[in-house]
């Protein structure tokens, strides 16, 4: 869709465009990527578990801040995990191919181009936008006092610059869930890497949160509800592992 289109097509063909490209950079089916139903269901059961635990804590012993609290931090945290991802990582990426078979190694490095140009796409798409709207302000001052050229400047933003502002915003809404989810196709470069990536995101995030304080509660339900969760989706991970290594013979050393 070209930007003449997201202009015409309306708020809710703005929002479709925008969900199926994010979908279609990091979670369209690949080679690499090992889709397991039975997996999917574990890790659906698991979040889904996860959620009415936290809602039946929160419900018990309260939380500081309210319910718009646990929605800022959902939102948080869906911006946060990426940004994580990117961070961290690269380390796990160079210790999973350093583990790896020397014989395996070149090939794994050569399938880096796949996370990186979906990185690429989740980075580059808002900052080319912040860049764009700068541009567009910058212009807009120079042209002060030419009615003409400010009436044409004044056009392309109706049109183009804020249709196309408000499917970045809902781009990178999408692309972040995805994104952490399938790790920024990391699966290409090995099947394993997302199940790794995952344990060691969930932790991460974790930590970050202990800057918060515990959850509210006994000191059994604050260390239940701190552990519980990344304790979980390690023990998910690990089995994803195991039952990619069984059934599709997947190992992380060949």
């Amino acid at each position: 869709m070209s930007l003449m289109e997201l202009g015409g097509a309306g708020c809710l063909g703005v929002v479709n465009n925008a969900r199926a490209r994010a979908a279609g950079i990091f979670a369209a089916p690949s080679p690499g990527r090992v889709t397991d139903p039975v997996i999917g269901r574990v890790q659906k059961a698991r979040a889904i578990t996860g959620a009415f635990t936290t809602f039946l804590l929160i419900s018990t012993y309260g939380i500081d801040g309210g319910w718009s609290a646990v929605f800022e931090d959902g939102f948080t945290k869906l911006f946060m995990a990426p940004l994580v991802l990117i961070l961290v990582g690269p380390l796990i990426i160079a210790g999973f191919i350093w583990y790896a078979p020397p014989q395996h190694r070149p090939a794994l490095r050569s399938r880096l181009r796949y996370p990186l140009k979906a990185i690429g796409w989740y980075l580059g798409i808002p900052l080319g936008t912040i860049g764009g709207l700068t541009l567009l302000a910058l212009l807009a001052k120079a042209l002060e006092g030419i009615l003409v050229l400010q009436a044409v400047m004044f056009l392309i933003i109706l049109v183009v610059a804020i249709p196309f502002t408000v499917w970045a915003a809902f781009f990178l809404v999408f692309s972040s869930g995805a994104a952490a989810r399938y790790a920024f196709n990391t699966a290409d470069v090995h099947a394993a890497l997302p199940a790794v990536l995952t344990a060691v995101l969930v932790w991460v995030l974790n930590v970050v949160q202990l800057g918060d304080g515990l959850p509210n509660g006994p000191l059994v339900v604050q260390l239940a509800a701190f552990l519980g969760g990344p304790l979980s989706v390690t023990a998910v991970s690990v089995w994803e592992l195991h039952i990619l290594r069984t059934r599709y013979g997947v190992r992380v050393r060949g």
